[in-house]
């Protein structure tokens, strides 16, 4: 019997994240791949892999410039891919779309509507948003290979390409936004779990937190004495 026996703690993978300066070299040097928009996408949205893979036209809303996520598309060992609900409630989310984000898409959907008259089809609201030139789902382990490809080619130090979800959330927290949105935006359970994973950054948060605080009541102070004067 095992009753009683402390489990060894789960350890995770060490994550490694990049900076604006590792973005925008990496995002230049994948200019002409065929997965810029994917990998541009990635970055900007914190969205995983599987996610990205099983991202329909219709479930993005140029109008409000968002989009659902509803599924995930994953590669199984015979070849087969399949499609799946996100494993909970949270990972069931709206992302809101950046300006760069929304007129990207919008580009390669419409470079995806003129390859698909070629071949004497019609772009539909249930084809995937980063597909093959036909249509159908793209390998998982080619976008991963992809990535590393590129990595290398740009000069930036090698991340997975789950550390692209990773890298959004480090730089919207170190920007001030507020926990809560980045644990929406990732689809994470619970607030507690986005600050679990990103404890490392939080030091630097609120050093410029007080920071703040201390600058905002020195400026009333300032004001304060002038009237004095």
């Amino acid at each position: 019997m095992a009753d009683g026996v402390d489990l060894p703690p789960i350890k995770r993978t060490q994550m490694q994240t990049w900076d604006d300066n590792d973005i925008t070299h990496f995002l230049e040097a994948a200019k002409e791949s065929p997965y810029y928009a994917l990998f541009y996408t990635a970055l900007f949205t914190g969205m995983r892999r599987s996610e990205l893979l099983g991202l329909a036209w219709r479930d993005v809303d140029f109008l409000y410039c968002q989009l659902s996520i509803t599924r995930s598309l994953h590669h199984l060992k015979d070849g087969s891919y399949v499609f799946t609900q996100p494993k909970s409630a949270k990972s069931r989310r709206t992302i809101a779309l950046s300006p760069s984000v929304v007129l990207l898409l919008k580009e390669h959907k419409e470079k995806q509507e003129l390859e698909r008259v070629t071949l004497g089809k019609l772009l539909a609201d249930d084809d995937l948003v980063f597909s093959t030139l036909e249509g159908k789902p793209l390998r998982p382990n080619t976008i991963t290979r992809a990535w590393v490809t590129l990595s290398v080619r740009a000069g930036v130090k090698a991340i997975r390409l789950h550390d692209a979800r990773h890298t959004h959330a480090s730089i919207m927290l170190k920007q001030g936004i507020h926990p809560k949105i980045v644990q929406e935006r990732l689809g994470h359970s619970s607030i507690e779990m986005t600050l679990d994973i990103y404890s490392h950054v939080m030091p630097g948060i609120q050093e410029a937190a007080a920071k703040r605080f201390d600058d905002i009541f020195n400026h009333k102070l300032e004001n304060e004495a002038a009237k004095s004067d």
